[in-house]
């Protein structure tokens, strides 16, 4: 005879309720949606919840919220399921599944759309483009609006309009009270202020409204130069991005080539007069000899598919972040023997540099603590699954270019790549501003119900 544990029966009981009252579906183990909802972009995640509410509606969302609380389990918060850290999949806890809620409403008029919870960038580009407008986004299409959002949000077009956290006007959220709230710059202004930043610390984003930017077409693609060209490439970069104007941004690092050998790699956006842009692109070829060029005329949209070939759902990941002031000799010798070192032809290193209006933005104006130019370093490690035994291996390689690159970083770093064990260098990123943050999360989530989100000192 098995025992349930007592988990099992807390979900059993708040399935129960919730299958009264919710318009989506709740799975149970077992159940052939549960199977599915456990999986997240990481494959290598494998966390067994005591039940999925796949909310539909906000109410929903709130009904999901008030069970967990109702039966005492603890849960997370699912959006686009992008998630490499795990943190969307509570283990023996409740999900808040919101990826059922994909809706974008697009007012062109306003340039404003009306995001739910669950919808990803690609979801948003698509309902927007055809207006001949943006948002800004991510370099990847597939991941969650809500999530990038709330963190922060990297991406090609931060130099011309911000953070994609910048671009927020609204927020729908559901407190940990089951109260719903709007948080804009009138309405509860210091929640809206800490959602800029904060990430999913302080309720259930079921909604966002973001602004949207006039830009029927872009001048973008690849570019790849052999391995021996690294340092020279990467310092070129670095000298190019000193002066760079706002329509210009470039995505750098280190990937395999289609030879499987380390490659260089320059992925650039230009979102200005295309005569500018064609001169930026040629330079950008002169820094070495590259064995690769795409590079053209394109939609926003078509460019976030540029690495759907390297960003691979259902691989096994884990990620290392650093900030850095700048790229320097010492910054680029450790780059490329990082690159040199990997241990999986699916890792990769990607750099992201923070100039222009992200950088102009006044620092008090929201959580997100660094507003000066710098660079971001993606350290990724990847696998495939059946190389789990080589888990270890793969892992390490991150943690020691991580390491390598300490000296020369910042304090802290990107939060919504910092692991939940990182939370000594979430509360330096944030700086001054972490005491903020604590007394935004005890008053807005004095029971602390969402401690799975993005890592926040207590």
């Amino acid at each position: 005879m098995t025992v349930m544990s007592m988990a099992a029966l807390s979900g059993l009981a708040a399935a129960h309720d919730l299958r009264r009252v919710m318009r989506g579906k709740v799975a149970l183990p077992g159940d052939a949606a549960y199977s599915s909802g456990r999986r997240l972009f990481n494959g290598g995640v494998d966390r067994h919840p005591a039940l999925i509410a796949f909310c539909e509606t906000m109410e929903d969302a709130r009904a999901a919220l008030r069970a967990a609380r109702a039966h005492g389990l603890p849960l997370s918060v699912r959006g686009g399921g992008h998630d490499w850290a795990g943190r969307a999949l509570r283990q023996d806890g409740l999900v808040i599944d919101l990826s059922p809620m994909r809706r974008v409403t697009v007012d062109a008029g306003a340039r404003l759309a009306i995001v739910d919870g669950g919808a990803t960038a690609a979801d948003v580009i698509a309902a927007a483009e055809p207006h001949g407008l943006v948002a800004v986004t991510g370099a990847v299409g597939s991941v969650g609006m809500a999530g990038l959002t709330l963190g922060g949000g990297y991406g090609p077009l931060n130099a011309r309009h911000g953070l994609a956290l910048d671009n927020l006007v609204s927020a729908e959220v559901v407190l940990g009270d089951g109260m719903t709230v709007i948080a804009d710059a009138m309405k509860n202004a210091e929640l809206f202020w800490a959602l800029r930043g904060g990430g999913g610390n302080f309720g259930v984003v079921t909604s966002l409204g973001i602004r949207l930017h006039p830009l029927d077409e872009i001048l973008a693609g690849l570019i790849l130069f052999p391995p021996h060209e690294a340092a020279a490439v990467l310092a070129g970069y670095a000298e190019m991005l000193a002066g760079a104007p706002d329509e210009l941004s470039i995505l750098a690092g280190i990937v395999s080539g289609p030879d499987g050998t380390p490659a260089v790699f320059l992925a650039p956006c230009w979102s200005g007069e295309s005569s500018a842009g064609e001169a930026a692109m040629a330079a950008l070829q002169s820094l070495g000899h590259p064995v690769m060029v795409q590079i053209g005329p394109m939609t926003y949209g078509r460019m976030l598919g540029l690495f759907d070939a390297q960003v691979v759902a259902g691989r096994h990941y884990a990620i290392e972040t650093r900030w850095l002031s700048e790229l320097n000799a010492e910054a680029i010798a450790a780059l490329v023997e990082g690159g040199d070192a990997r241990t999986s032809p699916y890792s990769a290193i990607v750099v992201h540099h923070f100039h222009g209006a992200a950088a102009r933005v006044p620092l008090d104006a929201t959580a997100f603590g660094l507003r000066r130019r710098h660079f971001m370093v993606e350290i990724i490690a990847c696998w495939d699954a059946g190389e789990a035994r080589l888990a270890a291996r793969y892992r390490r390689w991150a943690e020691n270019l991580s390491g390598a690159l300490a000296p020369v970083a910042l304090p802290g770093g990107y939060p919504n790549l910092l692991g939940p064990d990182q939370r000594d260098r979430a509360a330096l990123g944030y700086g001054y501003k972490i005491v903020r943050l604590q007394r935004a999360k005890q008053r807005f989530d004095p029971d602390n119900v969402f401690n799975s989100a993005t890592p926040l000192p207590p």
